[in-house]
């Protein structure tokens, strides 16, 4: 047991150790983006399964389901960048296999992956619905604006686009980040 006020080895003022308490940057900022990563990538699948819960009447439609509670919803058909837009959730698995192994290329592969498929068509989608909002919010008037239970359907988009691209946008920076700490420790 050691003693505060006992003696000390010769040749040391008891500070010595501070080299062994440090760890590289890498590996705490490599823990830290893994971590942030993990929950961009939780928060995009339940974007997901909002989105699936949205074309589901088309998807039971070409399972020749029939149920009247979902068709009494009246759910407007999915456009184009909707379908391309779910395509990006298998891109989230390769991010999550890529912290696993703390793979470059598969890092890579999903934030390519990730702006083709998922920040792409969100673009497109405010794009395509933004003469509804800007109509809607500066008039406040529901003419020649889709609506869907009540609601501005292009606002009701917009809701669901802002939350996705702040996803999107964070988990690229993430796994920027990551890319950056796994390829300095690759290469020393």
């Amino acid at each position: 047991m050691a003693s505060r006020g006992g003696p000390m080895v010769e040749g040391t003022d008891g500070t010595d150790f501070m080299h062994r308490q440090r760890v590289a940057s890498q590996y705490s900022l490599s823990a830290q983006n893994k971590s942030r990563l993990k929950t961009c990538i939780f928060c995009h699948l339940l974007l997901f399964f909002v989105m699936v819960l949205k074309i589901s009447p088309v998807i039971l439609d070409r399972l020749d389901i029939f149920l009247l509670e979902i068709e009494e919803l009246e759910i407007p058909k999915p456009l184009f960048w909707e379908l391309w837009w779910c395509v990006s959730a298998p891109v989230a698995f390769i991010g999550l296999s890529s912290m696993r192994r703390n793979d470059v290329k598969a890092v890579q592969i999903y934030m390519g992956g990730t702006i083709a498929n998922g920040v792409i068509p969100v673009l497109v989608g405010t794009v395509y619905y933004f003469s509804d909002v800007w109509s809607y919010l500066s008039t406040r008037s529901t003419r020649n604006i889709q609506m869907w239970q009540g609601y501005p359907y292009g606002l009701l988009w917009y809701a669901f686009l802002l939350v996705a691209l702040q996803v999107h946008g964070f988990s690229l920076y993430f796994a920027s980040n990551l890319f950056s700490a796994w390829r300095v420790k690759k290469s020393t």
